[in-house]
């Protein structure tokens, strides 16, 4: 799991599943995470995320640095969640970093979480060092994020693939500023 130190990284687990709620925040225990807080359902979610934001001290966590959520709950499920963050006006932080997890990982489900702007992708069944290597990913390649009239989000493209025409990313992958693409 690499000499990373986790003890200041705070996680919001979202998941319906009691079992698969439990391994996930053991886990991350094992991992050394320093605050992990876990909910039922995006619904729980969306009020915790408001509570930390408006009183951290109530909320028992001063920030969130990563949401990781289940696809499947009800009544508000992983990609009503994501959208949220992503595009409501009462998000207090559009660019949080979102891990999706679904037992169901059929191309169209990768394709339409991306396009709503999750940051990584894992399937169950899964390993801890699987989730060890998503959590590191976005904590140590933070992508920029992109903003234009189809999209928000982190930056889709991962390879570096010749691209034909002028490049109008600007790669800066230090902070997660907003590119605005026209277009």
């Amino acid at each position: 799991m690499g000499n990373i130190d986790l003890s200041r990284v705070s996680v919001l687990v979202v998941e319906d599943s009691q079992f698969i709620r439990s391994l996930i925040v053991n886990s991350l225990r094992v991992m050394g995470v320093g605050s992990i807080q876990s909910v039922d359902d995006g619904a729980q979610a969306i009020d915790f995320i408001k509570l930390v934001a408006s009183d951290p001290m109530k909320a028992g966590m001063m920030s969130i640095d990563i949401v990781i959520s289940d696809w499947e709950m009800s009544p508000v499920n992983g990609m009503m969640l994501l959208r949220w963050i992503r595009r409501h006006k009462e998000s207090p932080d559009r660019f949080l970093p979102f891990m999706m997890l679904t037992g169901y990982s059929e191309p169209k489900r990768v394709h339409d979480a991306r396009a709503m702007g999750v940051n990584e992708f894992m399937s169950k069944p899964f390993t801890v060092n699987a989730l060890a290597d998503k959590l590191f990913t976005i904590i140590n390649k933070p992508r920029q994020f992109v903003h234009n009239s189809t999209y928000f989000g982190p930056d889709r493209r991962r390879q570096a693939i010749p691209i034909k025409g002028t490049d109008r990313r600007v790669l800066n992958y230090d902070s997660p500023e907003v590119e605005v693409v026209n277009g």
